[in-house]
């Protein structure tokens, strides 16, 4: 879980919890990566306490012809002064409404870890409004939304929080020289996981479009069965992918989950 960047000043808070301000003008694509001829979108969500940051290392290489639309959640970077909405639905809302505008071209959604989750809130969201559906949805490294959770981790304290959290990789071990910086990373992670933890979706809603499961083969938190249990929410189309490494496979092996999503994406 790459640490989200800290919030900044810009445009104002937003008027009413869960919703962005009234003719709010900060972008909800930060660091978006343009194709020379572009065939498809591809709107990115990140992991708990993650932010469009976090898919620097896919600026380098992105798939040919795709667009990389990096999301940018409440909470942080410029859109750091959004109070993080109560409901995953809730999110998956503000999210369509910031974006939907962006649906001229064709377009799939890729979530990891908590974005997994996100993505397919979101892509039954705009089923739901009769929105252009996506052409695919991409989760990664997630429980199925149906599956309850095994066990809470937001509820621990910061000692017990980053231990979890340097368990498996997912906070950069260089933020410890960073201490005010850190509390923000783990307060911002902690409320992401408070929101995931809170989510389970009934049914589940199957979703109208391809929906393509990617996994870490080493992963210690989501296994293959686990990510298996995707395909209760497939409509059609449906796969499994488990590629080397573990929940951050995503970023410490980039070269090959790109050259997944690329493929999958053709």
């Amino acid at each position: 879980m790459t640490a989200a960047a800290p919030p900044t000043r810009s445009g104002n808070p937003s008027g009413s919890r869960g919703a962005p301000a009234p003719h709010d003008d900060r972008p909800w694509i930060v660091g978006r990566v343009r194709a020379s001829r572009p065939r498809m979108r591809l709107f990115c969500l990140p992991q708990a306490g993650g932010s469009a940051a976090s898919f620097a290392p896919w600026r380098l290489a992105p798939p040919s012809g795709v667009e990389l639309a990096t999301v940018e959640l409440p909470g942080r970077g410029v859109r750091g002064t959004d109070p993080l909405p109560e409901t995953m639905e809730e999110l998956a809302d503000a999210v369509i409404d910031g974006i939907s505008n962006e649906f001229d071209l064709p377009y799939a959604i890729f979530g990891h870890s908590f974005g997994a989750l996100l993505g397919y809130e979101i892509a039954v969201g705009i089923a739901r409004r009769g929105l252009t559906p996506p052409r695919a949805l991409l989760v990664s490294a997630a429980r199925s939304p149906h599956t309850p959770v095994r066990r809470r981790v937001s509820d621990r304290d910061d000692a017990g929080l980053l231990a979890w959290l340097n368990s498996f990789g997912g906070i950069p071990s260089e933020l410890s020289r960073y201490p005010a910086y850190l509390r923000y990373a783990l307060r911002t992670v902690r409320r992401d996981l408070a929101l995931t933890e809170a989510y389970l979706a009934p049914g589940p809603e199957r979703v109208d479009c391809p929906l393509h499961v990617l996994g870490g083969a080493d992963d210690p938190l989501i296994s293959g069965a686990q990510l298996e249990r995707w395909r209760d929410c497939a409509a059609g189309e449906f796969s499994l992918r488990l590629l080397p490494g573990g929940h951050d496979y995503l970023f410490t092996g980039a070269p090959a989950a790109l050259d997944a999503l690329g493929t999958t994406l053709r």
